[in-house]
């Protein structure tokens, strides 16, 4: 499991800007305005080859009474609770605060590692800026600069060698699939279980949030093994408020590290969510194969057309995923579940999926030809050789002149013809760019 950091502290000490620095991307808003930051932002990032989940907050205010600061404490509690680890951030420009005071006497009732960071110190003629964060009584305190990376590095060395080293790869059965049911609460993920196997492994109340963590099954049917895990439901974040189910999420998120095929349930009654496409889209950035399942569709009026229009509309809705097959059923009176089986077999295998080198570049010296990548420049952009480098998900190196060249929509283009010759129905593909040097070609 990847370790999780939060990061906390009071309105505009620049969590933001730390976040996107850790996890290289620009993911949260930064604005020199205090309170920008109003929810919970979660990113994956990577130090020195070791993954991590990051957590930014809204700003931490202990004694919040407005509603709208009062929820955003209630998120930092929750992300605070849910970290492995927690990098509390405080303002060198502004020197140490009350509200500071406060938040590290919370930070002590936390039974998890604390790294106390003083930020906004963009060099040494600003160090003596830390010495009145001391007085918290804290043994080290770290200086950085979130904007400019000035002693970020030593910061991160320092977490992780307090986190405990990674976990070694979860022991599993060969030629097992282990398939995670995600999805919104109470669109049915226990039932749909209790129908899989055939017997009453989860608790099925019509309550949402009624399954609180992931909970495996083991199940065997003509001969192939499976392993269920039913997690709890994945909640909007901002209706994230019952104690319990403030740790609901990352349960879930988790639990697609550890699938292989994710079954993204749908409520066919409610109609597709913002949200369903959300999960959705965290299965597909962590490279498990997914299938989209439409539960309760014994409850959908319909006529010859209406599964047509409802996968046209889902389609539509979740562009990026439309090569994940869709399923209709009821997991309520078992209609079609039993299709379910065939299509996790199907899905996993082009998951695991390797073409053969030569078979390949046939493939893109065709692809290629009918349509060119565009110039950069008066440049032309040439690609001159193709790699199968991984499998699940299906993972290819392209060695061209000009990586900037292959641009996002010709990389489009090439995973739809990829799709088209050897259909990868509901995995996603990887392309990797790699220049080529003169000596090499």
């Amino acid at each position: 499991m990847k370790p999780i950091i939060a990061i906390v502290g009071r309105p505009n000490v620049g969590k933001s800007t730390l976040f996107n620095r850790l996890a290289k991307k620009r993911k949260a808003i930064v604005e020199d305005e205090p309170g920008v930051t109003r929810d919970r932002n979660y990113a994956e990032a990577l130090y020195e080859d070791r993954p991590f989940i990051l957590i930014d907050t809204g700003g931490f205010e202990p004694a919040a009474k407005a509603p709208i600061l009062r929820q955003v404490r209630e998120q930092a509690e929750a992300a605070i609770q849910e970290a492995d680890l927690v990098l509390f951030l405080m303002d060198g420009k502004g020197g140490l605060n009350p509200a500071d005071i406060e938040v590290a006497h919370y930070l002590r009732t936390v039974a998890k590692p604390v790294f106390y960071v003083v930020n906004k110190i963009d060099g040494e003629r600003h160090e003596e800026n830390v010495i009145d964060f001391y007085q918290l009584g804290v043994p080290t305190l770290y200086s950085i600069s979130a904007e400019h990376g000035r002693g970020v590095s030593d910061l991160m060395d320092g977490v992780f060698k307090a986190l405990p080293p990674a976990p070694l790869q979860e022991e599993r059965e060969e030629g097992e699939t282990r398939v995670a049911i995600v999805g919104r609460p109470n669109v049915g993920k226990s039932s749909l279980l209790n129908r899989l196997i055939g017997r009453p492994r989860a608790v099925v109340d019509s309550t949402p949030g009624t399954t609180r963590d992931a909970i495996d099954t083991p199940f065997r049917r003509e001969g192939r093994k499976y392993v269920f895990i039913d997690t709890a439901g994945i909640r909007r974040k901002s209706k994230v408020s019952e104690r319990l189910e403030k740790y609901m999420t990352i349960r879930a998120l988790r639990s697609l590290e550890r699938c292989d095929v994710a079954l993204i349930l749908l409520d066919g009654y409610e109609g597709l969510t913002d949200q369903d496409a959300r999960i959705a889209e965290f299965a597909e950035e962590n490279g498990r194969a997914l299938i989209l399942v439409v539960n309760k569709w014994d409850l959908v009026g319909k006529d010859t057309s209406t599964l047509e229009q409802y996968k046209k509309r889902i389609r539509k809705e979740i562009k990026t995923l439309d090569y994940a097959p869709i399923l209709s059923i009821s997991a309520l009176t078992g209609q079609r579940v039993s299709k379910i089986f065939a299509a996790v077999d199907d899905v996993i295998a082009l998951h695991r999926k390797r073409i053969p080198t030569a078979e390949l570049n046939k493939w893109l010296k065709e692809t290629v030809l009918n349509h060119p990548p565009p110039l950069l420049g008066s440049r032309t952009v040439k690609i001159y050789y193709i790699s199968q480098v991984d499998v699940a998900p299906p993972t290819f190196t392209l060695f061209t002149n000009e990586p900037r060249g292959i641009t996002e929509h010709y990389q489009r283009y090439l995973t739809r013809q990829l799709r088209e010759r050897y259909g990868f129905a509901g995995t996603p593909i990887r392309l990797l760019l790699r220049q080529r040097r003169k000596e090499e070609k």
